[in-house]
C-alpha cells in the first residue's frame, strides 16, 4: 500500500493544522493506522494510533487533549487534527499502515509495514 501524507505547514503557536493520510489503491481498511515524528537530532516517536475500525485510539502523553486522530474508511482516509501546536511540535510527521487481522493499536515503529514520506510540521512561537 503507497501512503501520501499531507496537510503540513508553517504554524503559530496555539494553531491548528490537519493532517490526512491517503492510501493510494489499497484499501486502508486492514490496516491499523498510526502517526509518528521525527525532530532534527532525535529519533522518530509515537504520536498517535487507531484500530481499523476506529474504535480504539491512543495518544502519545505529550499531545493527548491536543491532538486527535480519526479515520474514513470509505475515504482510505486517516486524519490527525491537532491543535493548540506548540514549537516542540515541530517535526516531519509520518502517517503508517499496520497490516492485522484484530482490531488492536500499536505503537511500535518496528511493527508497521508500510510508513508514508512525511509531511513537515513547524510551529513558530
Amino acid at each position: 500500500v503507497q501512503l501520501q501524507a499531507s496537510g503540513g505547514g508553517l504554524v503559530q503557536a496555539g494553531g491548528s493544522l490537519r493532517l490526512s493520510c491517503a492510501s493510494s489503491g489499497r484499501t486502508l481498511n486492514m490496516y491499523g493506522m498510526g502517526w509518528f515524528r521525527q525532530a532534527p537530532g532525535k529519533e522518530r516517536e509515537f504520536v498517535a494510533a487507531i484500530s481499523r475500525s476506529g474504535g480504539v485510539t491512543s495518544h502519545a502523553d505529550s499531545v493527548k487533549d491536543r491532538f486527535t486522530i480519526s479515520r474514513d474508511n470509505a475515504k482510505n482516509t486517516v486524519y490527525l487534527q491537532m491543535d493548540s501546536l506548540k514549537p516542540e511540535d515541530t517535526a516531519v510527521y509520518y502517517c503508517a499502515a499496520d497490516l492485522q487481522l484484530g482490531d488492536r493499536i500499536t505503537t511500535t515503529t518496528t511493527l508497521y509495514d508500510y510508513w508514508g514520506q512525511g509531511t513537515q510540521v513547524t510551529v513558530s512561537s
